[in-house]
């Protein structure tokens, strides 16, 4: 399953991301790891989900990778 950095907006509410934890895990995801400073997670997440959750205009969902600096 692929890996995704799920984010939510600055004003969404603990509910929301709790819905969105909640959502991954009902379609067989896996949440990897929670975020502290922001609101949000690292999970694996079925592709057919991930549409979903990027429907929702709070949430941003973006494909895990690694990060390098030049």
């Amino acid at each position: 399953m692929p890996q995704f950095n799920v984010t939510l907006a600055k004003d969404a509410s603990a509910d929301e991301l709790e819905k969105a934890k909640q959502h991954v895990k009902d379609q067989g995801g896996e949440i990897v790891s929670e975020f502290t400073l922001i609101k949000g997670f690292t999970a694996k997440i079925p592709d057919d989900a991930v549409s979903v959750l990027k429907s929702n205009d709070k949430i941003t969902v973006e494909a895990d990778g690694e990060v390098t600096t030049q």
